[in-house]
């Protein structure tokens, strides 16, 4: 049976960097795995998505509508964006963080006051800190790494040797940040 996990945020949040992290564990754990991403002017805040999809045998690295098993939202508007993708017994979990849109900066648009009670109305969402939790850890930018345990403990992948694969994709000088992040992801679902 296939799997489909879908990462979404905004431009130089990392989660890139935790999809690929993501597949490398999910290959070297023997899964076929395929991915896809798309960056919408991400050095510049746009929409980024990447999309997860591994199994015994996988087709298709695209996520159609309403077929997701868990939505991991670094970013809240990110989330309520991308809502239509997710299974009805689907996960979602979303970083309560708030970055505005090229469109709110200009003034075109405003950032709606209750994001979170409009995905809330729709499904079931775990709301995480991820960004404090990672500042608390000492940078901010692992707030990626916390997000990425919570894919690893929504979609039980634990067994995963995750240590060494952070080892082979993350600076040493940022490793055991990042090992504790990754820890911190995976207690806060």
């Amino acid at each position: 049976m296939t799997k489909s996990i879908l990462l979404v945020g905004v431009g130089g949040q990392g989660t890139i960097l935790a999809s690929k992290i993501l597949t490398t564990g999910l290959m070297e754990a023997g899964y076929d795995v395929k991915m896809s991403e798309i960056h919408g002017m991400s050095q510049r805040g746009g929409s980024v998505s990447s999309q997860v999809r591994y199994g015994d045998k996988v087709m298709s690295p695209v996520i159609e509508k309403g077929q997701a098993d868990i939505i991991v939202s670094f970013e809240k508007m990110e989330a309520l964006r991308n809502l239509d993708y997710l299974k009805p017994e689907g996960v979602l979990v979303v970083n309560n963080e708030e970055i505005p849109s090229m469109s709110v900066i200009t003034g075109e648009e405003d950032y709606p006051e209750d994001v979170l009670d409009e995905i809330k109305s729709h499904v079931e969402a775990r709301v995480v800190d991820a960004t404090r939790m990672a500042a608390e850890l000492g940078n901010e930018k692992a707030a990626n790494i916390i997000l990425l345990g919570t894919i690893i403990k929504s979609m039980g992948l634990e067994q995963i040797d995750w240590e060494e694969i952070l080892k082979d994709n993350i600076k040493p000088k940022f490793l055991e940040l990042n090992k504790k992040a990754l820890k911190v992801g995976m207690e806060a679902v």
